[in-house]
């Protein structure tokens, strides 16, 4: 675990790197900027057929840039300028929330371990293609495994300059 206090302290004074940085098996970088949606409703069905995009049935699963994360909630991830329709007059919720989170990508062999290092999941269970919503010390995220050496986080941006610096500590550290 790395030491929280130091990067609390200071966590006014913190920016997001513009520049990737890289460890010894680990690479992080900014995201490509996307369009993210907040989706909501008790019926699937109907939110699916709004947004004219399928939705993964299980918690954890990622169908074509959306994330099931609770029973009646789902998060899309679409490229830059990706739009949804908002079911005006639905009982359905889907709100852009494009400009609320920021993704960092974290990739190579070591890339389980920095995230690991202050993420309580089981990333060796953690199987490709899956999402959840979880935390990094104190901070919540949501995690998509895009690949075996490969991770995006989502964090939302108040919170990003924390996160960057964290993991650039972890990363630091080897």
């Amino acid at each position: 675990m790395i030491e929280i206090a130091p990067l609390a302290i200071a966590a006014t004074d913190l920016a997001v790197g513009a520049e990737p940085l890289a460890g010894r098996n680990v690479r992080l970088s900014l995201a490509p900027s996307a369009a993210r949606y907040s989706l909501r409703a008790r019926d699937a069905a109907l939110l699916s057929a709004v947004i004219g995009r399928a939705l993964p049935a299980r918690i954890g699963e990622m169908v074509e840039g959306i994330a099931c994360l609770g029973p009646d909630e789902w998060l899309a991830l679409l490229p830059a300028g990706g739009v949804l329709a908002l079911g005006e007059e639905q009982a359905v919720s889907v709100v852009d929330i494009s400009d609320r989170a920021l993704g960092f990508v974290l990739e190579g062999r070591g890339a389980a371990a920095a995230i690991a290092s202050g993420c309580p999941l089981d990333l060796e269970r953690f199987a490709v293609g899956r999402a959840t919503r979880t935390l990094f010390e104190t901070v919540e995220i949501v995690l998509f495994r895009e690949d075996e050496t490969r991770f995006r986080v989502e964090v939302w941006r108040s919170f990003a300059p924390w996160l960057w610096h964290a993991l650039a500590a972890v990363i630091a550290e080897g």
